[in-house]
């Protein structure tokens, strides 16, 4: 992950020097959800929450955050990004569980750092964004169980989270 720091002699962080590292293509996709109401799916369905096109908005804040990642997460390396993008599901409410929207953020780089850092930040900004749209008809919802589903490139290779 690109925000790992060293400790000097004086147990002062630092961000990680990638010079050496080769470029390469990396991919990182992270997934979350954010449970809530039945009627306030509905809203988001159908276009109809006070604050506009729910889904829409958060589209795009979740790729605007994957690209300012470096600027909120401390130490993490600015990256020139290739592709961010940024995909929901929506499942109703039935016996297994609550109405909820699924973020699903993939991101794409050609460089010496993973990209994870910025997709799990477009998932939770995404969800959040969610949360303040609906959050007048809605204040239970809740934001849940964000991860790294898969990241390739670089040294170590490919990972699939099996959770």
């Amino acid at each position: 992950m690109n925000a790992l720091t060293h400790f000097d002699a004086q147990g002062q962080a630092h961000m990680v020097d990638v010079a050496a590292k080769a470029a390469t293509h990396r991919i990182a996709i992270a997934g979350g959800r954010i449970e809530m109401l039945p009627g306030t799916l509905a809203l988001i369905e159908a276009g109809t929450a006070k604050k506009g096109d729910v889904l829409g908005v958060a589209r795009i804040a979740g790729i605007m955050a994957a690209k300012k990642t470096s600027e909120l997460i401390p130490l993490c390396h600015p990256l020139a990004l290739t592709h961010v993008a940024v995909d929901f599901e929506v499942k109703q409410a039935d016996d297994s569980g609550a109405a909820s929207v699924f973020c699903r953020a993939t991101v794409e780089t050609v460089g010496a750092t993973g990209v994870e850092m910025e997709a799990l930040t477009a998932v939770q900004v995404a969800l959040l964004t969610i949360y303040d749209m609906c959050k007048a008809v809605d204040r239970g919802m809740t934001i849940t169980d964000c991860k790294l589903l898969e990241k390739h490139g670089g040294k170590s290779g490919s990972f699939v989270n099996g959770t």
